[in-house]
This record gives structure tokens, C-alpha cells and sequence, in this order.
């Protein structure tokens, strides 16, 4: 049912936009915000009951390695369903054009998480380590261990980043605040939350999460398709307009969600993000041992569950709005940024409390990521540096270091997402953080397999590899086709003859093969493997 305010300023059905006095953040009432503070706060405690269980580094990054395999596999889930599929997904269907194709690409996750815990975990409990660059590192050397810490940085500043600010874009909406307060909000609360437990309380204020978007997509869904007149309404205006078309069998390398790049091409995208990419990796290490790892990883497919639900919002969206016209203020605000039409229903059809809790959701989306990043920049960032720390040592003086670490990564990457908005606010930022995957992840993938399968690598392969896999995204990317503008006389028409027509989800098994094929020509041998044989 829509609320009193809601019904108050709502223009008959096909009419266009209509003029509502009042402002959508003025929606946002002191009962919601009173049930945002009381989340957080909620949160906040929980890290607190956490503080007393992190007296060595092991304890701070693995949880000690005694977690659930339950808590863990929410924790992957709410990772995975950030502010970008909690917003962003329904966004795109609500779009003229949109539909219910970016399912193909949940074909390629499930297989990815196979493999994962099939064959990765069984290597990565093989022995004590924190990251999968130590179990590089073991294999090809320091050299290697190095190339992937820094890819996966270079990759958690660009890629997170970019997830913050959306959020903070779509808070600044809601809520009218400031988008360079919002930025700062997030990035107080994650450094805070991964400062006062360690792993431990990123993993069980993700599952607080994961329960937050699992049970509000449900009743957002629920509310919207009764406001709309029902299941039949809803299916029969969302069906004529082709939302729920869900299969493309189009072989075409510049489509987006095509079956091919689901089955193809993000298989490799997924091994790296779950099994490669630390962000995500180090749940797994926070598991007992190798069984509850390979639990964790495989039933988080359960998160395709939850991308359905956004993707029936987004329709529901679509119905809705046909059914009652935006008002002024509110198209207006979608069409400078499309992303803020869930938060916009949220605010204007839910009871007041409600509607904060949802949006505290969404506000933890941000939040969950930032924090679990900042555990992941912070260990690396130790392994990389510190002796003790890459040899599994468990002196409690490298958790004041390890605090320190925290402090400086979340100040500087809440600062490069400020410089980001300032620099950024006019593009497409969605396609943007999915794209910044593409740089990093095909090179980490090439040699995590130059590592277990060849065991073959040098310095020079490695850089003329990871710089071939770089510079060919870049090709494909806007960013590129910017950067050609400036430093080249070509024009636009020539730049475009000589850009492939090739879309960047290829890039992610095009790149991996890059890096083998360079680390295979130009590699050698580690040592050891030549006496053992």
C-alpha cells in the first residue's frame, strides 16, 4: 500500500510528470533516520563484542580461522550484492530497453564458484597463508607476488572507489546531503567496523546484510506489484514490454548479456573475483578447514536468488511509473542519474522507518565493500612488506601495524573516491566500476595458472604480459578512446576504424592468455622444480 504522501501528489494514470511541492528527501522523515542510526549502531556493536578476539594478525585477517561456513557464505553474498546490484540491477531494467538479459551472466558465476572450490581451495589449504599472492609467491617467487599485489590494488582503488561514490550519489539523493559528506560517512563507519574486529566483524556484519537485502528486496517486490494491481497487471504491462526477455543466443562480440559471454566469458571474470581477487578470497581462509571453505564458496551461488528479485524490482519499477507518473523533481533527478529510481520508490512508497531501513541497506552495501576492501588492502599490504606477516607469524605487536594499515588505506581511498566525483560526475559510472575489472583481472588469472599449472615465470614475461593485457583494455575502453584524443591528431572517425568491435568481457580470457602465453615465452623455470624431477 503507498503511503498518505505518496497517494497525496500522484497525477492520474498517463499523464506526464507532475509538479509536487515538496522534495523527495523531505520524505526521508526523522523516524528513518532514527532506524538508520539505530543499524548502524547495531553494527557498531556487534564489532565491539569482536574487539577481544583478534590478539594476533591471524586472528585480525582470518577470523582465526574458526568462522562458519554459513557466516562466511553470507559474507561472500553480501559482498557480492553491493549497492551496485542492489541499486543498479533494477535501474537498468527500468530502462527503455531494459530487461532481464544480465541473468546470462549468473551461468558463468555458478561455474566459476565450482572451480573454486573444486580445485583453488584445495590448494590454498595446503599450507598457512593469507592471500592467493603468497601461495604465487610460493610457487614462482617474489617477483610474482608482487605483480598480483599490486594488480589487485590497483584494482580495489579503481573498482571500489567507483562502488562508494555510487552510493554516495544515490544517499545524496535520498537524503539531500552533500555527496562529499556522504563519502566521508561511508568511509568513517568502514574503517571503524574493520578497525574493531578484524575479519570477524566484516564477516557477521555481512550476514546483518545479507538478511537486509534479502528480506527488503521481498517486500519492496511485494509492495510494488501490489500498488501496480497485482501479479497479472504486473506481468501483463512488464511482458508487452519485453522486460522479461532473459535469453540471447546473438553471436555478437559487442553485446553486453549475451549467453556467450555468460558461459565464455565470465567463467574466467568470476574465477579471478572469487577466487583470486582478495576482497573475496579471504573469506575463504577464514573457514575451519578446506571442506567448509568449498561450502562456502559453492552456496553462495544463492546470491542469483537475490539478483532476481532486483531484476523483478526493476520491472516492477517500469509498471509502476507507467501506472504513476514521475513527478518534476523526480525525473529530473533520474535523468541526471538513472540509479536513484529505486531509492526514489523506496523513499516516496514506504512507511516512514521502513524506508530508512531499506536505505540503510543500501548504505551498508557501501560500507560492507569498503571495509572488507580495506581488511584485503591491509593485508596484502603486510604480506608484501613484512616478513613476519607473509610467514604466517602470530606476534600480536603486527596488529597495531596491521590497525595503522587499516587507518591509511581508508583515508586514502576515501580520498581518491572524493578526487573520482570531482572528475567523474558526468559519466556512466556502473559501467565504469565493472570495466575497471577488466585491467587486472585477465593478468591475475595468467599467472595464478603460470604458478599451479606451469610453474614458469620471469620478471620481464610478467611485465611485457600484464603491460600487452593492460594497454589492449585500454583500447576497448572509453578511456582510451579519451586518452587517443589527447595525445594523437587522429579524429573520431579514425580512432573508430582503428578500435576493435570487440566488447570488454572478452578482455577477461583474452588478457589471461596474454599473460600465459608472455610468462611461458619469456619465463623460466623456478629452481627447485628442476632438482625435484
Amino acid at each position: 500500500m503507498l503511503s498518505a504522501s505518496t497517494e497525496n501528489r500522484l497525477a492520474p494514470i498517463g499523464g506526464c510528470v507532475y509538479q509536487s511541492t515538496m522534495h523527495v528527501h523531505e520524505l526521508f522523515t526523522a523516524w528513518d533516520w532514527l532506524v538508520v542510526a539505530a543499524y548502524l549502531a547495531f553494527t557498531t556493536w556487534i564489532g565491539h563484542l569482536m574487539r577481544g578476539k583478534q590478539a594476533t594478525i591471524r586472528d585480525f585477517f582470518l577470523g582465526g580461522r574458526s568462522l562458519p561456513w554459513l557466516a562466511v557464505c553470507g559474507s561472500i553474498i553480501a559482498t557480492e550484492i553491493s549497492a551496485l546490484t542492489f541499486i543498479g540491477v533494477p535501474a537498468n531494467v527500468f530502462s527503455d530497453h531494459g530487461d532481464f538479459r544480465y541473468i546470462q551472466w549468473a551461468f558463468g558465476s555458478i561455474i566459476a564458484r565450482v572451480i573454486v572450490g573444486v580445485f583453488f581451495v584445495r590448494l590454498y589449504y595446503q599450507r598457512e597463508i593469507y592471500s592467493p599472492y603468497d601461495y604465487i609467491g610460493n610457487s614462482l617467487g617474489s617477483h610474482a607476488k608482487s605483480a598480483t599485489t599490486i594488480l589487485f590494488w590497483l584494482g580495489a582503488i579503481l573498482g571500489q572507489s567507483v562502488r562508494v561514490l555510487v552510493t554516495a550519489i544515490i544517499l545524496k539523493a535520498a537524503t539531500g546531503l552533500p555527496v562529499e559528506a556522504c563519502i566521508g560517512i561511508v568511509g568513517v563507519f568502514a574503517i571503524l567496523w574493520t578497525l574493531m574486529g578484524g575479519m570477524r566483524t566484516v564477516i557477521w556484519t555481512d550476514v546483518v546484510q545479507f538478511f537486509i537485502f534479502f528480506v527488503g528486496g521481498l517486500v519492496c517486490l511485494f509492495l510494488i506489484i501490489q500498488s501496480v494491481g497485482g501479479w497479472g497487471e504486473y506481468t501483463a504491462i512488464a511482458g508487452e514490454a519485453g522486460k522479461f526477455r532473459w535469453l540471447d543466443t546473438t553471436l555478437s562480440a559487442t553485446e553486453s548479456y549475451t549467453l556467450w559471454i555468460g558461459i565464455l566469458a565470465m567463467p574466467f571474470q568470476n574465477v579471478t573475483a572469487f577466487g583470486l581477487d582478495q576482497l573475496m578470497a579471504q573469506r575463504m581462509f577464514c573457514c575451519r578447514d578446506a571442506g567448509d571453505a568449498r561450502k562456502a564458496i559453492i552456496a553462495s551461488s544463492a546470491s542469483q536468488i537475490i539478483t532476481l528479485i532486483m531484476l523483478a524490482i526493476g520491472a516492477g519499477l517500469y509498471v509502476y511509473y507507467r501506472q504513476h507518473p514521475l513527478t518534476e523533481e523526480e525525473a529530473g533527478l533520474i535523468a541526471e542519474e538513472r540509479n536513484t529510481v529505486f531509492p526514489i520508490w523506496i523513499i516516496t512508497n514506504l512507511p516512514p522507518g521502513v524506508s530508512g531501513l531499506i536505505l540503510a541497506g543500501a548504505f551498508a552495501a557501501a560500507i560492507s565493500s569498503l571495509d572488507s576492501v580495506l581488511a584485503a588492502l591491509a593485508q596484502t599490504s603486510l604480506s608484501l612488506f613484512s616478513k613476519r606477516a607473509a610467514s604466517g607469524d602470530d606476534d600480536s605487536s603486527l596488529v597495531g601495524t596491521s590497525r595503522l594499515v587499516v587507518c591509511g588505506w581508508g583515508i586514502g581511498l576515501t580520498f581518491f573516491t572524493w578526487l573520482l566525483y570531482q572528475v567523474s560526475q558526468n559519466e556512466d559510472l556502473i559501467s565504469l566500476a565493472f570495466g575497471m575489472l577488466s585491467y587486472t583481472y585477465g593478468p591475475l588469472l595468467g599467472i595464478f595458472l603460470l604458478a599451479a599449472v606451469f610453474r614458469k615465470s620471469s620478471t620481464l614475461g610478467l611485465t611485457i604480459g600484464i603491460s600487452l593485457s593492460v594497454l589492449f583494455t585500454l583500447w576497448l575502453q572509453p578511456q582510451g578512446i579519451a586518452l587517443l584524443k589527447v595525445i594523437t591528431p587522429l579524429t573520431d572517425q579514425q580512432i573508430d576504424r582503428i578500435q576493435p568491435d570487440i566488447h570488454w568481457a572478452w578482455m577477461f580470457p583474452i588478457s589471461c592468455l596474454l599473460t600465459v602465453i608472455c610468462g611461458l615465452i619469456f619465463g623460466k623455470p623456478k629452481p627447485s622444480d628442476k632438482t625435484s624431477g
